[in-house]
């Protein structure tokens, strides 16, 4: 299952472990793991009517009926109750999880996880915070706690296993040409050339 946590408007903008367009493309990649591969999501905020802000549309709309945990005081999503009931009602022991900030929102919620006897993904492309060295320092106690650090191409390529299944290349290649664009100029210049290609002289054989 995903877990969105606090990647809310206001906190947004206090990463700068990243570039603010990447970053943004990130958050909403990660959201979109979960109607990809058809897996549960459960959505939390914290005290989204200060200033930490809403969820991006871009993410509470695609999911208007997924469960969305308004959080008023807890830091560790994991101590409130209506969370753990939500992510418990999935009856999933694998999880998917970014959030901002990765010292606090992500590092917090991932080491509980852990100590329930989750298996916890962190997506560190999907996890921001103010410096790249508290990220680092996160990701070094997440993994000592037994989380696995893993970036989006890594997470979906994992979940697909095998090119030929489905979902495969025929669903993963356009989602990768959205939110993976490096990725997806690979497949457009493989179009490119079988569609379009002509070998020049001495490029035969090579």
């Amino acid at each position: 299952m995903v877990i969105v946590a606090d990647l809310q408007e206001g906190l947004y903008q206090i990463v700068r472990d990243f570039d603010s367009v990447v970053f943004r493309n990130s958050m909403i990649a990660h959201s979109a793991i979960a109607g990809l591969f058809d897996i549960p999501i459960v959505l939390t905020t914290s005290a989204e009517t200060g200033p930490n802000g809403l969820l991006p549309k871009e993410i509470s709309s695609m999911y208007p009926s997924a469960p969305l945990i308004r959080r008023n005081g807890e830091v560790d999503a994991w101590d409130n109750e209506e969370f753990r009931n939500a992510v418990r009602a999935q009856n999933k022991t694998q999880i998917i999880l970014g959030g901002i900030t990765t010292d606090v929102c992500t590092e917090f919620l991932a080491l509980s996880l852990r100590a329930e006897g989750y298996t916890v993904f962190a997506n560190t492309e999907a996890s921001g915070t103010f410096s790249e060295k508290l990220a680092e320092d996160a990701n070094r106690r997440m993994e000592n706690a037994g989380v696995i650090l893993q970036g989006l191409f890594a997470i979906v390529m994992d979940l697909m296993g095998d090119w030929r299944n489905t979902p495969g290349s025929q669903q993963l290649l356009p989602w990768l040409d959205t939110y993976l664009p490096a990725y997806g100029y690979v497949a457009r210049g493989h179009e490119a050339a079988v569609l379009n290609g002509t070998l020049l002289p001495g490029e035969e054989g090579l």
